[in-house]
């Protein structure tokens, strides 16, 4: 890594959590070190056109999960947002396909689980590492995903995705002893609807550079 990219690179004390504004720190979670990459976008630069989420009638708004070759994103992602009834699929896939493709290249894996999940409930409130081997999430409407350092006492939010950030967690398929955890805000009874993107592996994973 060049040292003028490293400028825009924030890494924590015990180098477990790296923060970037360019997409190539995403690559950063190979590293056995790292445990939680952070693509920070700018005014969540790539993702023009979706203002319009905020709107939507989330009670028309099913949740999409599906698993999904690599060679077929393309066609497929647009349809699996037709069926759930996204009004306008076109922004909203050209935002998730070509970085779905990129994850997808950074695992070395041949298919992807996909989700869009709708949420209105404390789902997933306490923190907790996945039993993946890692998950991209990136939050598209309300507030995003906190993260904090497992030894943490209290666990209080360290962290908090921001709309159009993309964050790998590394799960426990690579890490046993979890160095950092996720939970999603609490939102119950406060009228909030999120909107999230989960990306997880498929077949044909790579093991990690150790």
């Amino acid at each position: 890594m060049s040292a003028a990219r490293a400028l825009h690179e924030n890494m924590s004390r015990d180098g477990a959590v790296v923060m970037g504004d360019d997409q190539v720190v995403l690559q950063r979670i190979l590293d056995p070190d790292v445990h939680l990459a952070v693509w920070q976008r700018r005014a969540a630069r790539g993702l023009e056109g979706l203002e319009g989420l905020k709107g939507l009638d989330w009670d028309a708004i099913a949740d999409v999960d599906q698993d999904v070759p690599v060679v077929a994103l393309a066609p497929a992602i647009p349809e699996a947002l037709r069926s759930a009834g996204y009004p306008d699929v076109v922004a909203l896939a050209e935002a998730i396909v070509p970085l779905a493709s990129d994850f997808a290249a950074l695992m070395a894996c041949d298919a992807l689980r996909i989700r869009l999940d709708v949420i209105e409930t404390d789902a997933c409130r306490k923190f907790h590492a996945d039993q993946v081997t890692v998950r991209l999430l990136m939050p598209l409407v309300g507030p995003g995903t906190q993260w904090v350092h497992a030894n943490a006492e209290p666990q209080v939010p360290e962290g908090e995705l921001r709309i159009g950030d993309v964050g790998l967690f590394k799960g426990r398929v690579w890490a046993e002893e979890p160095v950092i955890l996720h939970r999603s805000p609490p939102i119950a009874a406060t009228g909030i609807t999120r909107l999230l993107l989960v990306i997880d592996p498929g077949s044909g994973l790579s093991s990690p550079s150790q």
